[in-house]
């Protein structure tokens, strides 16, 4: 009985300190309204290494933040109590939904002693934006009340291919601060030709909008030319802003003003037009959808020249329209013409009021036997906007005189000159040889030779190096310290790498900065996650007789990086905070021996 209870409390034993890895992903809900936060939380009940979190890419995500916290587990066998304590880690995310809508979170990754865990998918449904009592005094409602996104739209019933204009107007209170815009959706404009106009400085104004007056900026325009008829919709465009409002505080008996800062989500709304059709009614038979005003010219590069020279043919359109949404009308050439095929050219630029320019086909042309050939003048017709009517221009009837050119034999073997068929002889195949004369190929025998003896010695001669690099091998198995080492340097230049190509990015980037620096101590110093405290980073670098300076230097960089992620940044800022970590890694390689 005494041998059966000791098993049995072996079991329990077993079950409290041999637990397995438990990964998990947790929200305290699955429906969230449009304005509400989210928490997301990744837990392991061990000290993982080099988590990894999934795409976030429906939310603006604000963390991870990084906690580490235990539970104490208290085991009793035969009258001795034994107390484990198992380590929890926690990495926490606040999330701002974007859009309504069902979203499926992927799995984040975490490492432990050598092996990758993953967590649940977590679901999640966005619905409408949460009603909020109406404070006056309260941020949030007062940036409500003070921001409006717009997309104005020039024409609500265009033609087919005529051009419309989108302008993105931001509209803000004029005691407003306004900090960084994040676009978070951009319309596709599906069933458009699009170009965006650059906006490259945006200008303040003051202006009255909706009987008030406001300061307005102009974040984005873009030209539309609709490729077909019916009604269509313009997306919406989607951004967040980080305002600062004013705020009036009893401070003792004085009121003061105070800026509070406010993340908002803005969006225009989709907006509809209808696309009318070209009419019926006197469309000419070559129309092909050009809309606009245009010049049609055929040239050629020169009017006479001997057989066998070349010219060029250059067809073009000039004027303002859709230069880009149609096709040139084609030349017919005299079959005593060689014709290569054309080169397209554009000259069109695009500022908000629709393309100008000129679009050209430049055709290459032999003519290969003497007389005069006259090309037929070119028709081109489009729809007059002016008008509202259907224009049909012609080119001009070009002649073009080849002179004779004794030293040039056609390529040709037929022609039409002078509307009569002349037929060219030309010996096309060579003569085909009747009789062939065939040699015995020589066969030597394998068997014997030094290839032979040498692949049959082979196997002989790599059994031992398979053993050697074997060996080898499971030496450098065996080696757990070197190959954590190994592994902390390799992680280090991954997460380098990583954060070199985020540039721009703020929170991967700064993510990735943070991973490659726990590496680096993890593979110089000889430490776990559980202990990267900065006190306890200070002392073991200190005690490794590293320079105090360099320390320093390093510590910044590693508050810098944690502090980063949740304050704004630039490009510039970025740019330096890489570069300080790569001279930072540099001088601690060279100090840590």
């Amino acid at each position: 009985m005494k041998k059966l209870f000791f098993i049995v409390a072996l079991f329990v034993q077993t079950l409290f300190f041999a637990q397995e890895i438990e990964f998990e992903a947790i929200v305290q809900k699955s429906t969230y309204h449009l304005n509400e936060k989210i928490r997301l939380i990744y837990s392991i009940n061990a000290d993982g290494d080099n988590f990894n979190p999934p795409s976030l890419a429906d939310f603006i995500a604000e963390g991870p933040i990084y906690g580490r916290g235990g539970e104490t587990v208290v085991v009793m066998v035969n009258g001795q109590t034994t107390v484990k304590r198992v380590v929890r880690t926690q990495n926490t995310f606040f999330l701002t939904p974007k859009k309504q809508g069902t979203f499926t979170i992927e799995p984040a990754e975490i490492e432990y002693e050598g092996k990758i865990y993953k967590s649940n998918p977590v679901k999640v449904t966005i619905i409408a934006p949460r009603e909020i009592p109406k404070d006056p005094n309260d941020p949030d409602y007062v940036v409500g009340e003070g921001l409006h996104l717009v997309s104005e739209i020039s024409k609500s019933s265009p033609f087919i291919n005529e051009p419309i204009t989108v302008v993105y107007k931001l509209y803000y209170e004029r005691n407003f601060r306004l900090h960084n815009l994040t676009e978070l959706e951009s319309p596709k404009y599906s069933g458009f030709w699009s170009q965006n106009i650059d906006v490259k400085n945006i200008q303040h104004e003051l202006v009255e909008y909706n009987g008030k007056q406001y300061g307005m900026a102009i974040l984005k325009k873009v030209l539309l030319y609709p490729l077909e008829a019916g009604e269509k919709e313009i997306e919406a465009l989607s951004v967040a802003l980080e305002v600062s409002v004013p705020k009036r505080e009893q401070f003792g008996p004085f009121v003061r003003t105070v800026f509070v800062p406010v993340t908002k989500n803005l969006s225009t709304g989709n907006k509809k037009i209808k696309v009318k059709a070209f009419p019926e009614e006197g469309k000419p038979v070559d129309f092909n959808g050009a809309i606009g005003k245009f010049e049609l010219t055929m040239k050629p590069s020169k009017t006479e020249l001997k057989s066998g020279e070349a010219l060029d043919f250059d067809v073009s359109v000039t004027g303002t329209g859709n230069l880009k949404l149609f096709t040139l009308p084609k030349p017919e050439f005299p079959s005593a013409f060689e014709v290569f095929d054309p080169k397209h050219n554009e000259k069109v630029s695009t500022p908000i009021s629709g393309m100008n320019g000129v679009i050209s086909d430049t055709y290459t042309v032999v003519p290969q036997y003497k007389g005069k050939y006259k090309l037929k003048p070119l028709t081109f017709s489009y729809f007059d906007l002016a008008t509202k009517t259907y224009k049909t221009i012609t080119s001009e009837e070009i002649e073009i005189n080849v002179l004779d050119n004794p030293d040039f034999k056609p390529t040709v073997s037929e022609v039409v000159e002078n509307e009569k068929v002349k037929e060219v002889k030309s010996n096309v195949f060579q003569e085909i040889k009747t009789k062939a004369k065939f040699k015995k190929a020589e066969h030597k025998p394998f068997f014997g030779t030094v290839l032979f003896y040498g692949l049959l010695l082979v196997p002989f001669l790599i059994v031992p190096l398979i053993v050697l690099v074997r060996k080898k091998k499971e030496a450098i198995d065996a080696d757990e310290f070197g190959n954590r080492i190994k592994r902390n340097n390799k992680l280090a230049k991954k997460y380098l790498s990583e954060a070199k190509k985020q540039k721009g990015n703020k929170v991967p980037f700064y993510m990735a900065m943070e991973k490659a620096l726990h590496n680096f101590l993890k593979a110089k110093l000889h430490i776990e996650t559980s202990e990267m405290s900065k006190e306890n980073i200070q002392e073991l670098l200190e005690n490794k007789q590293a320079n105090q300076e360099t320390i320093n230097q390093f510590m910044v960089l590693m508050n810098d990086c944690e502090f980063a992620r949740y304050a704004p940044s630039t490009n510039e800022s970025m740019q330096h905070d890489f570069e300080k970590a790569i001279e930072v890694i540099s001088e601690l390689e060279k100090q840590l021996v």
